[in-house]
């Protein structure tokens, strides 16, 4: 497996780009062609929310790199397997709030056809960036990693014990 500098975990592709690029086509395609349906007024409400909840679950779970003193950018040295906070509900919060803020986002403009690109963005973060974190974290952390994989849903769902 390849590693970045100082041991790091090398992305396939960089998480913003994994989440923008489906975003950004999903617009595109709004403006090229319009959207097939109107997503109403109820879209404002949720969109803000879901910028919200990223902004306040994202937060919390990079105060957490900062305090654990770890990487958090690509080439950065992860030193700390973080467990507590957001990482007790899911093992990529981070990934869960971008793509929170995907749809967000797309509710806000709003584009029909960036909604419907959601699942890409989700497939693009899996494949560049957790499962290439997951190889590195179990390389980096052995049994310890593979335990609280058992534990904690790599999305959001019900935490084992």
């Amino acid at each position: 497996m390849a590693h970045g500098p100082e041991g790091a975990v090398s992305f396939r592709l960089w998480p913003p780009v994994a989440v923008g690029a489906p975003l950004l086509f999903g617009w595109l395609a709004t403006l090229a062609w319009g959207d097939p349906v109107d997503l109403g007024a109820w879209r404002i409400p949720l969109g803000w929310a879901l910028v919200v909840a990223f902004v306040v679950w994202n937060g919390w779970s990079l105060w957490l790199f900062a305090r654990h003193e770890t990487g958090l950018l690509p080439g950065q040295e992860t030193r700390a397997m973080i467990e507590e906070g957001p990482y007790r509900l899911s093992r990529n919060p981070l990934y869960v709030g971008l793509l929170a803020l995907y749809l967000g986002v797309a509710l806000l403009v709003p584009t029909f056809w960036g909604l419907a690109l959601f699942p890409a963005a989700a497939a693009l973060i899996l494949w560049g960036a957790i499962l290439p974190e997951e190889r590195y974290l179990h390389a980096r952390f052995g049994a310890r990693y593979d335990d609280y994989r058992t534990r904690v849903p790599r999305w959001m769902g019900r935490v084992r014990r």
